[in-house]
């Protein structure tokens, strides 16, 4: 406290952001989704945008007035003059282009800001490892694919709500999907939960036990700190194979739209959840549903853990299939890989799993 980093980032963190909110006001059809475009309540969005830029500018003075980090202090009130300058909360819809497809660059603003203050409150609230900082090492690597894995949500949209109709037409039995619409949509959600994470389960083990796709899933792995930003050092390729894979039970049983749109926001909420550095004991839950002790060990380079802990969201998967492992008394000591580990860098990281030297798969 008083160095001015927190007050500096938060300003050109909130500058930033603010910059690429007009940006979507400019040009709704390339940047913004279309699922969420039609529900937004845009007097709502302008006073949030106006909020972002005044606080972004205060934090900027903050910094002047701490007299350090001044740099970054001025890079946040540069991108709060920008956005500004290109109409701020005021800025007026921009015409509809009808392109096929987008960016999801509202997702991606959204997100960041519920996730950071989300699960850097729970961090610090209850953290398990008191010593991580925020910005602790590889934070950055870690933000760079958060980052791009959340503006790449058309892609990810389009394989898993597109491509898997058009690739499953032929699984479709319009008397079971009837029969499954009927059911309460607590069922209906419970029912998209259990069959979502078999699929999970077993795409999951399959990249721990088959090398051809572990040296994509190393990718994952290589991760030695964990927090809610790790989770998203993922390969391109893989939630592209795991997310359409996930949603094809919902496609078959004909899930309505709003059971599969609270498990996506639980699972989206999960995964941040079990990745981050909170040390909360859950009591009886922790049987029931997948807790960042549970899914640390799945991350430990510890021989004890290794091969262990394949459920996304439901423990007793594992137990099923003999591969459950969480002692109680304590967390994982290790993260990563076994082995070589793997380069640093996005681009290096993407073509890591096509060279011929294969990352060291897990001992079994």
């Amino acid at each position: 406290m008083g160095e001015g980093r927190i007050s500096g980032y938060l300003s050109v963190a909130l500058g930033t952001l603010s910059v690429l909110a007009v940006l979507c006001f400019l040009f709704p059809d390339v940047l913004t989704t279309p699922s969420l475009r039609a529900s937004y309540d845009l007097p709502l969005l302008r006073r949030l945008l106006a909020g972002g830029m005044i606080f972004s500018a205060a934090f900027g003075l903050l910094t002047f007035i701490l007299g350090r980090q001044r740099r970054l202090g001025a890079l946040g009130i540069l991108l709060t003059l920008v956005a500004t300058y290109l109409g701020g909360s005021s800025v007026p819809v921009g015409p509809r282009y009808d392109t096929p497809g987008f960016i999801g660059l509202d997702w991606f603003i959204l997100d960041l800001l519920a996730s950071a203050a989300t699960y850097t409150a729970l961090e610090k609230i209850v953290p398990h490892r008191r010593d991580q900082p925020i910005l602790r090492p590889d934070f950055w690597h870690d933000g760079r694919y958060f980052i791009f894995n959340h503006l790449a949500i058309g892609i990810f949209l389009f394989v898993s709500v597109k491509l898997v109709p058009s690739l499953f037409s032929w699984s479709v039995n319009t008397d079971l999907q009837s029969w499954f619409r009927s059911l309460p949509g607590v069922m209906q959600f419970l029912a998209i939960l259990v069959t979502a994470d078999l699929m999970e389960y077993a795409i999951h083990r399959a990249m721990h036990e088959v090398p051809a796709l572990w040296r994509f899933h190393a990718v994952h792995h290589s991760v030695e700190r964990m927090d809610w930003v790790a989770g998203s050092r993922l390969h391109f390729l893989e939630p592209l194979v795991t997310r359409m894979a996930v949603m094809l039970p919902a496609f078959v049983l004909g899930a309505s739209d709003t059971p599969l749109l609270c498990y996506i926001v639980w699972a989206g909420f999960q995964a941040g959840l079990v990745h981050s550095n909170f040390g909360l004991n859950f009591g009886p839950l922790k049987y029931l549903i997948a807790t960042p002790q549970f899914h640390h060990w799945h991350h430990a380079s510890d021989r004890e853990a290794i091969d262990t802990n394949y459920a996304a969201h439901l423990p007793v998967l594992d137990r099923l299939f003999g591969t459950y492992h969480m002692p109680l008394d304590r967390w994982p000591k290790h993260y990563g890989v076994v082995g070589d580990p793997l380069p640093k860098g996005m681009l290096r990281q993407f073509f890591y799993p096509f060279q011929r030297k294969d990352p060291t798969p897990p001992p079994v």
